[in-house]
């Protein structure tokens, strides 16, 4: 192993990164989060308190969350309408039967009847259930749903993306 590859695994992890004004931004890794601190663009939120990371001359908490000193921007972020995205959405389970077998995407109103390609009009569905409802509705089909289809916030996937979150980051997260 180098030492590059060595050094970069030694500092793997992921670092929650919010605005000045403390909503979420994005993540970002243990090594960007330190080098933002450094260069005095981020101040430290949270660090574990049992880790460091160490040079010669100076001891970092390990951080968990930073926030930018100057506010950035971002227009409004939008997650993209794709199979995987809805089938996350809906925890990967069907959405007429809870199973989380042989799933696929189906057309709460059904393209055949107007239906568009739209955040609300799909959900997850596994393939017996779609092949029962088909070209109908799910009140004609006699199929509730067990949610109704919504528009995702890109907080989700920021939880979807680590796996696991911090505890620490909940309240940044509006999940507390």
């Amino acid at each position: 192993m180098s030492a590059e590859t060595a050094y970069s695994s030694a500092l793997s992890g992921h670092v929650l990164v919010l605005n000045q004004d403390y909503q979420a931004l994005s993540i970002t890794s243990v090594q960007r989060a330190i080098v933002l601190v450094l260069l005095q663009k981020a101040e430290l939120v949270e660090a574990e308190e049992t880790r460091f990371v160490r040079s010669p001359s100076q001891h970092i908490p390990w951080p968990s969350i930073v926030r930018l000193k100057a506010y950035v921007r971002v227009p409004y972020k939008r997650v993209l309408l794709t199979r995987k995205n809805v089938i996350r959405r809906d925890g990967s389970c069907c959405q007429y039967c809870g199973s989380h077998d042989q799933l696929t995407i189906d057309h709460v109103m059904p393209r055949s009847r107007g239906g568009k390609d739209t955040w609300t009009n799909l959900v997850a569905a596994c393939v017996p259930c779609n092949n029962r409802k088909g070209s109908r509705t799910p009140q004609e089909a006699d199929m509730l749903l067990k949610r109704n289809p919504f528009r995702p916030s890109y907080v989700m996937y920021i939880r979807d993306f680590v796996g696991s979150l911090e505890s620490t980051w909940k309240p940044y997260l509006f999940l507390s």
